[in-house]
C-alpha cells in the first residue's frame, strides 16, 4: 500500500483550516499531520518533522507565507492560499506548485494537488481524479458544505447565488462564474447566463426551458445547442 502524502496547513484563519482539512479528508492519498496558525509554530514543527505538502497562506501576521518559505532551507512542496491575487507572480519565484484564491473550491483544490502528483508522485495521480462529494460556500458568515447530489439548480443574483437543493435553498456569497468553476462539469452545465442546472435532475426539455421538479429554467440562446446535445446523451 502506498504511503499517504503528509500534509500541513499553515493559515491564520480558522475557516481556511476547516475547508482545507475537509478537502484533505476526502482524498485517501492525503493525510493531514499538522496545522498551524502562524509561521513560528510551523518553523518549530518542521525542525523536527517532515512533511510532503504544505498549504500555506501568504497574508499572515509576524511572518508572511513568502517569508516563511525564505526561512526554510528545504520547504515541503507548497500550494499557496490567499484572498489576494496580486501576490501570484511573486509567489511563483519560490517554486510553489500552485496558487489558490480564497474561497477555495474543491475541484480547484483537486487540480492543485494533481500538480503535486505530476511533479513528485505520478503513481498516485489517479487517486486525486475523483468527483467532489460536496462544495463549500459562504452563507452569511459561515462556510457551508452542500452535497453535490442534492443540488438541483442555481440562480444568479449579482454577487450572490441561490443554490436550490432537494431539501432547502441557500443564498451564497459567490458569483455564478466562480460557482460554475467549482461544480463538476460532468454533472452540471449552464442553461442560461443566470442559471446552472444539474443535468441528471432535468425532468423535461422544451424549446425555451427545462423543467426541474416542476420549476421551469430558461434556456439561453447561446446554450441551446449544448443543452440539446448533452441531454440527448443522458
Amino acid at each position: 500500500m502506498t504511503k499517504a502524502v503528509r500534509c500541513i496547513i499553515v493559515d491564520d484563519e480558522p475557516a481556511a483550516h476547516y475547508v482545507l482539512s475537509n478537502y484533505i479528508k476526502q482524498n485517501p492519498s492525503l493525510e493531514l499531520v499538522f496545522e498551524a496558525f502562524n509561521g513560528e509554530d510551523t518553523l518549530e514543527y518542521l525542525k523536527e518533522n517532515d512533511a510532503d505538502l504544505m498549504f500555506l497562506d501568504i497574508d499572515m501576521p509576524d511572518i508572511t507565507g513568502l517569508e516563511l518559505l525564505q526561512k526554510l532551507q528545504h520547504p515541503p512542496k507548497t500550494i499557496l492560499t490567499t484572498a489576494y491575487s496580486e501576490f501570484a507572480l511573486e509567489s511563483y519565484e519560490y517554486g510553489v506548485l500552485d496558487y489558490l484564491l480564497k474561497p477555495v473550491y474543491y475541484p480547484r483544490f483537486v487540480k492543485a494537488i494533481s500538480r503535486f502528483f505530476e511533479n513528485g508522485e505520478p503513481q498516485e495521480k489517479q487517486s486525486t481524479e475523483v468527483l467532489p462529494d460536496a462544495i463549500s460556500v459562504k452563507v452569511d458568515s459561515d462556510n457551508i458544505d452542500i452535497p453535490i447530489d442534492s443540488i438541483l439548480y442555481t440562480q444568479s443574483y449579482g454577487n450572490y447565488v441561490k443554490i436550490v437543493t432537494s431539501k432547502r435553498n441557500y443564498i451564497a456569497t459567490i458569483t455564478t462564474a466562480d460557482l460554475e468553476k467549482s461544480l463538476p462539469s460532468e454533472l452540471f452545465m449552464r442553461a442560461h447566463k443566470s442559471y446552472i442546472i444539474a443535468i441528471n435532475k432535468v425532468d423535461e426539455v422544451n424549446k425555451d426551458y427545462v423543467l426541474i421538479k416542476r420549476t421551469p429554467i430558461p434556456i439561453g440562446i447561446t446554450y441551446k445547442r449544448e443543452i440539446t446535445e448533452r441531454l440527448k446523451n443522458e
